[in-house]
């Protein structure tokens, strides 16, 4: 199907604005049968746009180096491998990571949502019930997107319409009032949407409550919070314990290991899942998205352990390969991950008895000597455990040698040479995050002892030792979220959510007012991410360092430059700060 090329709402404006001072290029050619007057007249041309929708959410979870993988490369559990120094990082430049890409791509996405919320009256329906769903899972979309935005940015711009001319004077908008918009669009989403889709990849009322519960948190509604999640928990989801999927008559691996295959993630007996992406490597090809790329973002270059000639001792293109992966060592995560999060008071991260981080769930790399063996012939390693100790020079470990969770990035390659991880359904909302966003909101209100059985709820499944209400921290629920979530969450959006939270609240010395100073996520990120303390990280002269306004992320200085009639404010901190205005507070 022809469909009118359509750019991202701020950055090419002003250049389509220059090609022409007339009208006319604007307006949709009558004689074309696919314009959208054609095409937006019923219940499919709508639910066709809704699939470019669902299709979207593989941005955020495909191809390399993508925006999940960003978030969790600048977090507390790891560093961006490549741009590890923060200052590299400005209003025009971000150059191995898209800090500033996402910004206009999540703009494009809200402009799909925003042409069904614009067009849906357009139509006399029959069945309201028809139409209140179609716009509740387009506002859903458009929450989505802007739930990523304001806690990656802060303040921005809020389009809340299809634009059909050239547009040059956009606002900035709270942060505040944005959210408080996107949560009374995602009331309507739950009063509308499903509770069990018709097809696979509807959205359900689930989806919509899991947001809603995050929104309410940020805006500090704890009890609206509480309720929202509990829906979901009483819902037709409930906590995976028993073996199933493809591997369920292995019994070298567990129920976690099953949880995280491709083919079990909407799996019908998986009642965990709430929301997926769906990216099927034996769909058509030109229905793919770039692959998951899960070994190449989370593991190390173990392909490039040397075997003592200056050789490598194995390679990607082998058996090997095929189940590690081609790692790239991007999110290079640290020992706080690999290590520190798994100890406790009776017990260390060798002797947990926490599946996530059970040996078989795991590719080790000790101190001197991998599991992976030597599988090249002729090697001197072949068929022997590689050893640190055949390399030139120790520095060269820093993306080769560090062990990951393989349970979480393995993923079949099957249409491409290189194992990168192919295509693969994606989880966007499971139900053991369901529960730890629950117990967050516990936390905030006080109520420790109902905020640790719901994390023990997460941690009985895993086998791990239960935790009393005095364990219940902050820095506790995130360690648990890394445990549970990785590779799964936005990391970074949702430090930067409780940073909010707590600048809201006035805890712990933190305010609004000296946000970009001093705010939790800086501070847990200096506590835990020893990339950051001395000796800092180094890679070819990228020195890693992270000041506290590098928590939200520069926006992108054409936007702001292409914005001829009005003002989009900079983050402070960047350059362009000095020119902002007051953010608007309040949505029409």
């Amino acid at each position: 199907m022809r469909r009118l090329k359509i750019f991202p709402y701020i950055l090419i404006v002003s250049l389509l604005f220059q090609t022409s001072c007339s009208k006319d290029w604007l307006e949709i050619d009558p004689l074309s049968f696919f314009a959208p007057e054609n095409i937006y007249t019923n219940e499919a041309g709508f639910e066709a746009l809704l699939v470019t929708m669902r299709k979207s959410l593989n941005y955020d979870f495909s191809g390399y180096r993508n925006p999940i993988a960003m978030d969790h490369a600048y977090s507390d559990i790891a560093v961006a491998l490549t741009q590890v120094d923060f200052k590299r990082n400005t209003p025009s430049s971000s150059a191995f990571w898209p800090l500033l890409s996402m910004f206009n791509k999540s703009y494009e996405f809200i402009k799909n949502a925003n042409v069904l919320i614009s067009r849906i009256d357009n139509v006399k329906w029959e069945n309201e019930a028809v139409r209140n769903r179609l716009l509740a899972e387009a506002y859903w979309h458009r929450a989505y997107w802007y739930y990523r935005l304001v806690h990656s940015y802060g303040d921005v711009p809020w389009i809340g319409e299809e634009l059909i001319g050239a547009k040059l004077d956009f606002a900035t908008y709270s942060q505040s009032a944005i959210l408080k918009k996107i949560q009374s669009d995602l009331e309507y989403s739950v009063q509308w949407l499903p509770e069990k889709p018709a097809v696979l990849g509807n959205l359900t009322k689930g989806a919509a409550n899991h947001l809603l519960a995050k929104v309410y948190l940020a805006n500090l509604e704890y009890d609206k919070s509480i309720a929202a999640a509990s829906s979901v928990i009483n819902g037709p989801y409930a906590l995976m314990k028993e073996r199933f999927g493809v591997d369920a008559n292995d019994p070298s691996r567990n129920v976690l290991w099953d949880l995280h295959r491709r083919d079990n993630k909407n799996n019908p007996q998986n009642t965990e899942t709430i929301y997926t992406t769906v990216d099927r490597p034996d769909a058509p090809p030109g229905a793919w998205s770039d692959g998951a790329y899960t070994m190449r973002n989370y593991t190390p270059s173990w392909w490039k352990i040397l075997d003592g000639r200056g050789s490598r001792a194995c390679n990607w293109n082998t058996p090997t390969g095929d189940t590690l992966g081609i790692g790239n060592g991007d999110v290079r995560t640290n020992d706080y991950f690999h290590y520190q999060i798994w100890n406790g008071p009776n017990y260390s991260w060798q002797t947990t008895t926490d599946l996530r981080r059970a040996d078989i769930n795991w590719i080790e790399m000790g101190k001197m000597v991998s599991e992976i063996k030597g599988c090249l012939n002729g090697s001197p390693m072949n068929g022997l455990q590689l050893n640190k100790s055949l390399y030139g020079s120790l520095v060269d470990t820093t993306d080769t040698w560090y062990p990951w969770p393989i349970y979480k990035t393995f993923i079949p390659t099957p249409n491409t040479v290189q194992p990168w991880g192919g295509q693969s359904d994606m989880y966007v909302f499971r139900l053991a995050e369901t529960y730890l966003l629950r117990a967050e909101a516990y936390y905030w209100k006080g109520q420790n002892s109902l905020a640790a059985d719901d994390i023990n709820m997460v941690r009985k499944r895993a086998k791990a030792p239960l935790i009393s209400a005095s364990d219940v921290t902050i820095d506790y629920i995130f360690d648990e979220r890394a445990r549970e979530l990785y590779i799964e969450e936005p990391r970074h959006s949702e430090m930067v959510r409780v940073s909010f939270i707590m600048a809201k609240e006035n805890k712990n010395g933190y305010s609004l007012a000296n946000f970009h100073q001093k705010n939790w996520y800086h501070d847990r990120v200096m506590r835990v991410n020893e990339h950051y303390r001395t000796p800092l990280f180094t890679w070819f002269a990228n020195v890693a360092d992270m000041q506290p306004y590098h928590t939200l992320w520069p926006i992108p200085q054409s936007v702001i430059t292409a914005n001829t009639l009005g003002r989009i404010n900079q983050n402070v901190g960047y350059d362009g700060a000095a020119n902002n205005v007051p953010p608007l507070e309040t949505i029409e």
